[in-house]
Formats: C-alpha cells, structure tokens, sequence
C-alpha cells in the first residue's frame, strides 16, 4: 500500500477522510490503528537531544503517538491549523475560555449556551476578572452593539443544547474579524461533518468528543481546534495547564472517529423520522428541531449546514408535573441521563427559565430534550406513545 499523497488527499470526500485521517501504519509495524500509547518519560539517546528539547515527543504531557493520531486527524477534519485535546467536554471550553480572555477582559455568550459554560464563566472567569455579558443567541451581526472597547472574545453555540436557537455564525464572525475580536463555537450538535466550523467564520472550535466522535457512551474527552491566527496562544495555553486527556479515552475517541460520518447520518434520520411523529401528536405544542421548516431559524440552518444530528427538544402542552413525571418514569427505551451522542435513546425535562438573562424561556408548557439513538424508530414511538397515554390520564 503506498502512502497517500497530498493531492489525492485534496480530493478525499468526507467518509475517505475518516476513514484515513491521523493513520500511520508505516510507523506502527503495518498495523492498521495507532496503539494506546501510556507514559510520562520519554528518553534522549544524547545530552544535546535532551537539552535541545527538539525531539518529536519529549513528555507525556507534551503529546504521544496516541493523542498525536487524533489531534491530526482532527485539524483535518475541522480544517483547523492545529488541535489539542482535554479530559472533558468542559474542560475543551474552559480551555478555549482561558486562551482568548484575560483579567480587566469583556466576553460575549449567547444566552442558549451550555449551562456548565455560564458556570464556569460566572464563577471562575469572574473571580479571574473577566465580566460576562449574555446576548440574544438570534442578534446575528447586531451584536456589534454589544461589544465595548475591551470585549477579546465572543462564544457561540449553534444551536443551543437545550433550546435550540441557530446562530447566524458568519455575521458574528464578521462583525468580530473587524475588531480583531476571538470568535469560539461550541460545534458538538452538528460536528465538522456537517457545520465546518472555521470556514465559517470561528477562531476556536469545541468539540464534546464524549458525544458523537465517541458514539458508544464510553468516554470523555473533549477538543480544541485553532485557525492559524489562533493556533500558537491555544498551544501555548495547553501546555502550561497540561490539561491531557486519557490514553484509553483518545484510542476510543479514534475508532469512533472511523464511523462517525455513518452513525451521524443515521443519527439524522432517526432524528427527523422522530421529530416528524412528535410534530404531529395532540400533546405536543412545539418541535425545535432546526431541520424542520416550522423551525424560527430554519433559513439560517438550511444555509451553513449539511446536516443535522438526533439531538431536539419539544415543548409539550400544558401539563403539570406529576403527569410529565408519570409519562418518563415508565419509559422502557427512553433512558433519562444529561449527555448524549450515543447508541442509546434518552429524555430529559429541563427550564431554561431561571438561569436565562438577555431572554425570556416560556413556552408555554414543560419542555423535554431528547437523543434519539439507534433503535428502531417504530419501537421508539410505541415507547412514547405508552407515555402520552400516562401523560394525559395522570392529573
């Protein structure tokens, strides 16, 4: 087998990428995944080499065959100058955070974001000197007049993990560009497969790796993709928290990664197949699906996106919460647990309502989100209609 080169790489379509990306079988004795890597010490043939500090690994923290595979692979993917990785989805953000912000900083975060995101910003970056502002996730290039003089980064998430809005990512990115200011993007619902996060527009990409590069429920692990403007701060930023992620984690993270396209794909028509069924029964008010037409920014979806993932919320109509309790207690295929991306089909209820600042959450009946996972849709909506059922007769 010869090595691929750069031009028929350049040609590659997205499932080819996947499938080769970060491999080095001619560096692994022929075989076909890099191994699990695990260590702190690597050792110098000579005191030049070690003080010279040039070698290609020089200590665990620093990176491994194993973390080197799948940061590779990733900046690929992402078409990103460089990637790192971290133990956690929260703490690829809080690295991201932490590279872009300093004290006497203004940051921007859309008011949909990830509710350990507003967290760690109002409790860390706050005590770090950094003041946050939440903004109205649909203010697309009106963000502008948001930013103050000392505004240094803006976090997007497209859409929001709970409440679904779309952001218009490239109006925010061009308002920012010109003020030199460091655009990031929570990507974990769509992945680079089907939103690319720096050719439209975004300094810093976030990944979940816990999520959908995973697929299977099995670990954590987060990522940090940089442009090339970006990529030394972010670098530098890795190293002195040496915030590495796990040997076993990375080495999962990389076989998901060889069928991510083909789950995700999946995930998507499982996702619409369900979300379709749920607009139509009496109980529900709402789908916020953004590949729905009903969808309020399903114009803005249909325009940066390819695709969409088995991550959406409902809203249902008026019911009190002993019913709803009634109707999730007795799922047999729906599981309630906080993450998603998996195998498995989950539900949760959640309201936004009290941690909202720049908007207002009443929709105007109990709100769930749910990851439709890899079962059969029918047995999945026999689930939930068992559900309805006990929703409508429990008072």
């Amino acid at each position: 087998m010869s090595k691929i080169t750069p031009e028929t790489r350049a040609r590659m379509k997205s499932r080819t990428l996947l499938v080769n990306a970060g491999r080095r079988p001619d560096e692994q004795f022929g075989f076909v995944n890099t191994p699990i890597y695990r260590g702190s010490t690597v050792l110098s043939p000579t005191v030049k080499d070690l003080y010279d500090n040039k070698a290609r690994f020089t200590y665990g923290t620093k990176g491994t065959p194993t973390t080197e595979a799948l940061e590779t692979a990733w900046s690929e993917i992402c078409g990103a100058q460089g990637t790192v990785l971290a133990p956690t989805g929260l703490a690829a953000i809080a690295l991201a955070l932490s590279t872009a912000t300093k004290a006497g900083d203004h940051l921007l975060v859309t008011d949909s974001a990830y509710f350990p995101t507003r967290k760690f910003c109002d409790r860390y970056l706050k005590r770090m000197g950094v003041e946050t502002t939440y903004y109205d996730p649909r203010v697309g290039a009106d963000i502008a007049s948001l930013i103050r003089p000392n505004t240094s980064a803006i976090l997007t998430e497209a859409p929001g993990s709970q409440s679904f809005e779309v952001q218009d990512v490239p109006a925010i990115s061009s308002v920012a560009r010109a003020r030199d200011i460091c655009v990031i993007i929570d990507n974990t619902w769509a992945t680079p497969l089907f939103f690319p996060p720096h050719e439209r527009g975004a300094d810093l990409a976030i990944e979940a790796g816990t999520k959908y590069l995973s697929g299977h429920s099995d670990l954590m692990l987060g990522l940090v993709s940089a442009n090339k403007a970006w990529w030394p701060r972010l670098r530098e930023t890795f190293d002195l928290f040496a915030m590495c992620a796990g040997p076993e984690d990375v080495f999962l993270a990389l076989r998901g990664l060889r069928t991510m396209e083909l789950r995700l794909r999946e995930a998507q028509q499982q996702g619409l197949a369900m979300a379709h069924w749920l607009a139509a029964r009496p109980e529900v008010q709402t789908v916020l699906h953004p590949a729905l037409p009903s969808h309020p920014d399903h114009q803005i979806w249909k325009r940066d996106f390819s695709g969409s993932s088995g991550l959406f919320s409902i809203v249902l109509q008026p019911f009190s919460d002993r019913a709803v309790a009634a109707m999730l207690d007795g799922l047999e295929l729906f599981g309630m647990g906080y993450s998603w991306g998996g195998f498995e089909s989950l539900v949760i209820p959640f309201d936004c309502a009290s941690y909202r600042t720049a908007t207002t959450w009443a929709p105007g009946g109990p709100s769930l989100r749910f990851q439709i996972g890899l079962e059969d849709v029918e047995d999945l909506q026999n689930d939930l209609d068992a559900g309805f059922r006990r929703l409508r007769e429990t008072t």
